[in-house]
């Protein structure tokens, strides 16, 4: 009996002193898994990173020193990027060093040659060593559709936002009308009313920086004629693209001796700006800052090259079955022009410029057939391009048909697929 009550009396007073612990005892705080309770000091991050950039006259060497780096060690570092040529440097570049706090001298040196391109260098213990680094893209397939009521670009800007940025959009534009420059000229052909679909490729870099790949199919309908672009790879007939019949859209004619610019006034009857009175305008000029490149629109001879009355700088081109075209006001031909030259469509040939009788930067463009002024709009319109070959025939209806079966879903405004 004793030993039990001796027990009792034991129990009870250790249950007292553990009901005291728990009732004085603070609680611990709750907190978010992962995190820890007390935030590090300054002096416990192991290393410190310090970003400067490539102002336009500088050198890297001059760079690193503003940050502390010592020119012997921005000099033994360089040395190992044989990837990098410092005088090449591309002006707002930016250097990162991270140097561990312990140390004056840095232990990797980062340049940002791109947003997806580096060139790393690191300190070891044998000197430094470098590396070039290409960060990875991602790219996905998105539907963007639009009606113009103004411009090509206003109506891009309203149908692509929150799908591409703002500047990824105007290249959008580009793109598109890079693609039907043979078949559609967006500067004066566009009005509204006109419509357009396409799928392209989105990628995304690091950073989340987004740029316009490539336009896999694309529906165009203009004055109520609809031409369609996929894009394909034919071994035996150039261009990127074919129309939904399997003819290239690339044609004898560009549809525009600049790359889509806006045209200040069309072909007919006007009054000129100088000379005061109406007279036929036998021509079309696009407004275009000066020193905008002139395209030739087709392959030929130039058989003028110089000054001519109110035309100031004339340049003067023959093209294949009796086509003349004459382009004024120019600032300055394109290196190597003058007569007898063969040009190629699409070289540069002279840039815009307001000599003659010209109120301000602009080219005069004309089109001759047969030494007859014609208009543009309707001389260089060409109805089909050469065709896809009976042995690539089939491949090509096949993608077709699976591009526009893609760009027909009710849910292609999506992102479509992801690799």
């Amino acid at each position: 009996m004793k030993t039990w009550a001796a027990r009792s009396v034991t129990y009870a007073v250790v249950a007292m002193l553990a009901a005291a612990a728990l009732r004085f005892t603070p609680s611990v705080q709750q907190t978010a898994p992962g995190r820890l309770l007390t935030e590090p000091s300054p002096a416990a991050v192991a290393f410190v990173q310090r970003t400067d950039t490539l102002e336009r006259g500088e050198t890297i060497v001059g760079v690193l020193s503003r940050g502390g780096v010592s020119e012997i060690i921005a000099r033994e570092a360089l040395s190992a990027a044989k990837m990098l040529d410092p005088r090449r440097a591309p002006v707002g570049m930016a250097i990162e060093t991270r140097t561990e706090r312990t140390d004056s001298v840095p232990s990797e040196i980062v340049f940002h040659l791109a947003v997806d391109h580096l060139v790393r260098l690191t300190r070891t213990d044998s000197g430094w060593s470098g590396a070039e680094v290409r960060l990875p893209w991602k790219t996905d397939t998105v539907a963007v559709s639009g009606r113009i009521s103004s411009t090509l670009y206003e109506a891009l800007d309203s149908a692509a936002a929150g799908v591409f940025p703002g500047k990824a959009r105007a290249e959008l534009a580009w793109t598109l009308a890079d693609i039907y420059e043979y078949k559609i000229d967006m500067s004066r052909d566009v009005q509204e009313g006109d419509a357009f679909r396409m799928l392209v490729e989105r990628e995304t870099g690091p950073g989340g920086v987004v740029r316009v790949g490539n336009i896999l199919v694309a529906s165009f309908t203009n004055d109520g004629s609809t031409v369609e672009a996929v894009r394909f790879a034919s071994s035996n007939v150039s261009g990127e693209y074919f129309d939904g019949e399997g003819r290239s859209l690339r044609a004898p004619f560009l549809r525009a001796p600049l790359s889509f610019r806006r045209i200040s006034s069309v072909f007919g009857a006007r009054k000129h700006p100088i000379l005061g009175y109406v007279r036929q305008h036998q021509g079309t000029d696009y407004a275009a800052a000066s020193g905008t490149p002139v395209r030739a629109v087709g392959d030929g001879v130039v058989i003028y090259a110089g000054r001519r009355g109110g035309y100031g700088n004339m340049l003067e081109i023959r093209h294949r079955n009796g086509y003349i075209t004459r382009n004024g006001h120019l600032r300055a031909f394109a290196k190597g022009i003058r007569a007898g030259k063969h040009v190629s469509i699409g070289e540069t040939v002279a840039y815009v410029g307001t000599t003659g009788l010209s109120t301000g930067p602009h080219l005069h463009f004309e089109v001759l057939v047969n030494g007859v002024q014609r208009d543009p709009r309707v001389a260089l319109k060409v109805k089909g391009g050469e065709p896809i070959p009976s042995n690539e025939r089939s491949r090509f209806m096949a993608l077709r048909q699976q591009m526009i079966a893609l760009l027909d879903r009710p849910d292609s405004s999506q992102r479509l697929a992801l690799r």
